[in-house]
């Protein structure tokens, strides 16, 4: 993880996410703290709101944390966090990462009572949940994308950074880096899929030299 996050940052990454999850599925914490300490670019830890996180925050000091929502049984983030509904709690939790001077993104669906309460609720940045828009069929893209707009401008009228992520693709991504409050787009999956054939070429290559090579050595 730590090379092929600074082979990104050579093709030209703003940034680094990575979700460190409470089974550990996604990564693993040694990798999150090479990663922080090797690779010269902002890192994004997302996590959810507890307290082994924190802690964990703390130490890593990571540009910036995003706070999702986790279930056991997800393969992966699958909605924007109720930040209206745990007003009572939050604002506390993001006082801590700020205080320990990390930025604070809350990953939440682009709607109106959400944002309120982002701002609400303390954040530095909201980061726009884009699956809907991602898995809609066509007839729905326009509606959906013209709900990101709108959330967008919110966002950015309220002093919040603006966000976006989940779902995105080589073919759907376009629409949504044009619009402009939007400051960056955070895209893993279809990255590493196409990096699985138009990296392809090269592996094969060297592992048949490898091959070549050591059979030479011996037959010499």
């Amino acid at each position: 993880p730590t090379l092929a996050a600074d082979v990104a940052r050579k093709a030209g990454a703003d940034g680094i996410t990575v979700h460190l999850r409470e089974d550990r599925r996604h990564i693993q914490d040694h990798d999150v703290h090479r990663i922080r300490a090797e690779v010269d670019l902002p890192m994004n830890l997302e996590m959810a709101a507890t307290a082994e996180m924190l802690e964990i925050a703390r130490m890593v000091k990571p540009h910036e944390c995003c706070l999702v929502p986790e279930k056991r049984e997800e393969l992966t983030t699958e909605g924007g966090l109720d930040i209206a509904g745990q007003l009572t709690t939050l604002p506390e939790y993001i006082g801590e990462l700020q205080q320990a001077k990390i930025l604070v993104s809350l990953f939440i669906d682009p709607d109106a009572e959400q944002i309120e309460a982002s701002k609400a609720a303390g954040a530095d940045i909201v980061e726009l949940h884009t699956g809907v828009y991602a898995d809609c069929e066509e007839a729905q893209r326009i509606p959906q994308l013209q709900r990101l707009q709108d959330a967008a401008t919110q966002a950015r009228a309220l002093g919040l950074q603006v966000n976006a992520g989940h779902g995105l693709h080589y073919r759907n991504v376009d629409a949504v880096a044009a619009i402009p409050e939007i400051a960056c787009l955070n895209i893993g999956h279809s990255i590493v899929a196409r990096a699985c054939i138009s990296g392809f070429h090269e592996a094969v290559f060297y592992m048949k030299q490898k091959m070549i090579d050591a059979r030479l050595a011996v037959e010499q």
